[in-house]
């Protein structure tokens, strides 16, 4: 069994790795900011669901699935690549219209949930960060299968409320933004998209 200790040095690790702003954080405050929180919640929410299939694959066997995808894994690497991408570049050819489309991605809600699921299901990183997070944390004598699903769950759980902080802080000062700043948040947010998603493609060359 996993002692308290460790596990709040756990939650604590897995806290200060979550709060920093990776490609899923960047595109729920882009939408978040376009759209409003509701938007950015929608991400969350796909997030959160990709999160959990990493989780069940992570629970499985971190190395033995690693070894089992093989080549797959790396096609799922340059397919979120291209997808960062893609989301950079519509974001910096969108000329600032899309402050104006609250109403469109209100009715395109299922658009924005898969579109934060495929940023995180396409990042093979989140399996790769729970087989270098989790073992060190797992205890000599209990459950492999048990305390996997326990720190990976609490580091899903911690994800969630950090990526729900950037929506709501996000969409609230979205509200405050006139459509020159929303476009300069455009640039920037596809700037880094565009950048992640060509860091990722060439990290795995």
């Amino acid at each position: 069994m996993i002692a308290l200790d460790t596990y709040i040095t756990f939650c604590l690790a897995a806290l200060a790795l979550a709060a920093v702003p990776g490609p899923t954080v960047t595109v729920v405050i882009a939408n978040a900011l376009r759209f409003g929180v509701r938007a950015g919640m929608l991400n969350v929410a796909g997030t959160l669901l990709a999160g959990l299939m990493w989780l069940s694959i992570a629970a499985l066997g971190l190395t033995a699935a690693i070894h089992m995808m093989g080549v797959w894994f790396d096609v799922l690497r340059y397919a979120g690549a291209a997808y960062l991408v893609w989301l950079g570049y519509r974001l910096l050819t969108s000329k600032g219209e899309l402050a104006t489309g609250n109403a469109a991605a209100v009715r395109q809600g299922h658009g924005l949930f898969w579109q934060g699921f495929i940023v995180t299901a396409t990042n093979p990183k989140i399996l790769v960060l729970f087989g270098m997070l989790i073992p060190p944390f797992l205890s000599k004598t209990g459950d492999p299968g048990y305390e996997t699903l326990l720190l990976g769950g609490s580091f899903v759980t911690i994800a969630f409320l950090t990526d729900t902080a950037y929506a709501f802080m996000a969409g609230m000062a979205g509200e405050w933004l006139s459509r020159s700043r929303v476009r300069a948040v455009e640039i920037a947010s596809g700037t880094f998209l565009a950048a992640a998603g060509v860091w990722m493609a060439l990290k795995g060359s």
